[in-house]
C-alpha cells in the first residue's frame, strides 16, 4: 500500500520510536516570536545548554509590533518582550530579522517568501498557525514553550502520531470565492473540533488551481478545525512560487531539490478519513458567533434555536449574545466599525491586489476604521512597486506597516469594547481584537466591500 504525503515526511524525519510512547523527529526549522520563546531561552540557560543548531532557526518579533510606526514599542510587557528576543538571539547566536529593518514581517509571512520554508521540511514554531508552512508541501506544526526549548537544544521533539485526512475540494469557484471562503466553509462543516487529532492533506481541482497565496490562507487556518498540521502537495505553483527566493537552492542544487519534490505526494494510499466538497457550493461568507466554525454564507441567516439540543441552544445563545445579534436574522448589511485586512491568514500580496481590485473609484465610509497592514516589509514594497498604495490611497485607505496588528490584542490597533470588526484575521474569540470587541471573520473582498459601504456587504453585488 502506497504512502500518504504525511507519512513520507513524518517517516523520513524520525529519530527512534519509543516503545508505547511518542516519536522522536528530527526538525529542519524552527520558527521563534518574541512572545512563545524568552522561557525556551530560559530553560537552555538554566540547564547551561547552547542552541544545537542555530542555523536551522529564524526569529522576528511580530505580535507586538506597531503598524502606525516602528520606533518604539509603547506597551513596556511587549517592549520587554521583543527586546529580550533580540538579546536572546545575539547570546545565542539566531538569525534575528529586527522590528523594522526589511527583513522582518509576520513570521508565517516572512518565512515562505524568503524561501525558508520548503518542500519536504519539518517546521514548528511556539504559535498555533505554524500550519501555515504546510502549503508548500511541508510539515508544518504549532508547539508549545517547552517544546521549543527541546528543539533548540537537540534539533528534536517528541510527538505522537497524529492520523490522517484528506479533504478534497473539486469544481471553480463562483465569484467572489476565495481561499478564505473555502476554509470557513470547511470549519462550518466539520466544526472546530472535526480534524482533532489528524494531520490533513488538501486536494482536488479546487486547490491544484489555487495561486500559492491562496493556499497559504488555507493552511494557515487547518489549526481552527482541531487539525494538527494542513499540507499540501508541492507542484509547478509551488516550484514557480519559491523559484529565486532569497534562502530557495540556487543553480543545480535546485534542480535536485525540485526532482526530490515532485515525489512529495501522496500515492495510492488509504487516509484515515476522507471528506469531498464541491466548489461549487460555497458561497461567500461570514462569521456571526465566537469561533471560526459558527459562519453562514453571506446571504443566509443566523441559526435559529429550533431543533438544537438544550446544549446547543446554550451554547448559541451564549455566543449571539456577545455578539449583540438574534437567531434568524439576516447580517448582510449589518453596520460595521471596523475593517481590518491582513494577519498572516490574508497579509499577502494578493490579499491587497483583491481589496485593491473592490475600492478602486471608490470612497470609504467615514464610518469605518480601516486598517490594512502588510504581513512583511517585501508585501509592502510590492504594494508600492504595483501602484496599489495609491488605489488605496485614493479610496480613503492608510497602508500601514508590517505588524500582526489586529489580529489579536497584543499592540495598538485594539478594537474598542462594544465595537463591530469585519476581519480577515484567523480568530473571532471573545476579546480576540481587544477586551468586549466584536468580530466577524471574512475574506478581503468581503472586508473590502464592507468598508466601502460601512455595513457587511456581498463583493458580487458591490
Amino acid at each position: 500500500m502506497g504512502k500518504t504525503l504525511f507519512d513520507k515526511i513524518w517517516d523520513s524525519h524520525v529519530v527512534q520510536v519509543i516503545p508505547d510512547g511518542p516519536t522522536q523527529l528530527y526538525i529542519d526549522r524552527l520558527y521563534a516570536h518574541e512572545v512563545t520563546s524568552p522561557q525556551a531561552f530560559d530553560t537552555l540557560r538554566d540547564k547551561g545548554i547552547k542552541v544545537f543548531r542555530p542555523e536551522q532557526v529564524v526569529a522576528m518579533p511580530d505580535h507586538n509590533t506597531p503598524s502606525d510606526q516602528q520606533e518604539v514599542i509603547n506597551d513596556p510587557i511587549g517592549r520587554k518582550q521583543v527586546e529580550t528576543l533580540a538579546r536572546n538571539c545575539a547570546e545565542f547566536g539566531i538569525r534575528h530579522f529586527a522590528m523594522g529593518t526589511k527583513d522582518n514581517g509576520i513570521i508565517h509571512v516572512v518565512g515562505p517568501e524568503k524561501g525558508l520554508s520548503l518542500p519536504g521540511m519539518t517546521i514548528v514554531c511556539g504559535d498555533s498557525h505554524t500550519s501555515t508552512h504546510g502549503a508548500v508541501g511541508a510539515l508544518a506544526m504549532g508547539i508549545g514553550t517547552s517544546e521549543v526549548a527541546e528543539v533548540l537544544a537537540s534539533q528534536c521533539i517528541l510527538q505522537s502520531k497524529p492520523k490522517t485526512m484528506r479533504i478534497n475540494i473539486e469544481g471553480e469557484l463562483q465569484k467572489g470565492v476565495v481561499a478564505k471562503d473555502i476554509a470557513l466553509y470547511i470549519m462550518a462543516k466539520m466544526t472546530t473540533s472535526g480534524a482533532t487529532g489528524y494531520a490533513v492533506e488538501y486536494a482536488g481541482s479546487t486547490i491544484r488551481n489555487l495561486s500559492m497565496e491562496g493556499r497559504l490562507t488555507l493552511s494557515n487556518l487547518s489549526i481552527e478545525m482541531g487539525s494538527r498540521a494542513g499540507i499540501i502537495a508541492p507542484d509547478e505553483t509551488t516550484f514557480a512560487y519559491l523559484k529565486g527566493r532569497e534562502y530557495a537552492p540556487k543553480g543545480a542544487e535546485w534542480d535536485k531539490a525540485v526532482a526530490f519534490w515532485r515525489t512529495l505526494k501522496s500515492d495510492d494510499a488509504v487516509f484515515d478519513k476522507e471528506i469531498t466538497y464541491r466548489a461549487e457550493d460555497i458561497k461567500p461568507r461570514i462569521t456571526y458567533g465566537t469561533n471560526p466554525g459558527a459562519g453562514i454564507a453571506i446571504d443566509e441567516t443566523v441559526p435559529v434555536l429550533d431543533g438544537m439540543s438544550e446544549a446547543e441552544k446554550a451554547q448559541l445563545t451564549v455566543q449571539l449574545n456577545y455578539m449583540q445579534f438574534k437567531p434568524g436574522q439576516k447580517l448582510e448589511g449589518t453596520p460595521v466599525d471596523y475593517c481590518f485586512l491582513g494577519a498572516c491568514t490574508n497579509g499577502r500580496i494578493e490579499d491587497f491586489r483583491a481589496f485593491a481590485s473592490v475600492v478602486k473609484g471608490k470612497k470609504k465610509s467615514p464610518n469605518v476604521v480601516a486598517w490594512l497592514v502588510p504581513g512583511s516589509w517585501l508585501v509592502r514594497q510590492q504594494i508600492i512597486d504595483e501602484g496599489i498604495d495609491k488605489i488605496l490611497e485614493e479610496a480613503g485607505f492608510e497602508l500601514r506597516l508590517p505588524s500582526c496588528s489586529s489580529c489579536l490584542a497584543m499592540n495598538p490597533d485594539k478594537v474598542p469594547a462594544g465595537k463591530l470588526a469585519i476581519s480577515t484575521s484567523n480568530r473571532n474569540f471573545v476579546g480576540r481584537q481587544g477586551p468586549g470587541a466584536r468580530t466577524v471573520l471574512a475574506s478581503p473582498l468581503v472586508v473590502a466591500a464592507s468598508a466601502i459601504s460601512g455595513v457587511i456587504t456581498d463583493p458580487r453585488k458591490l
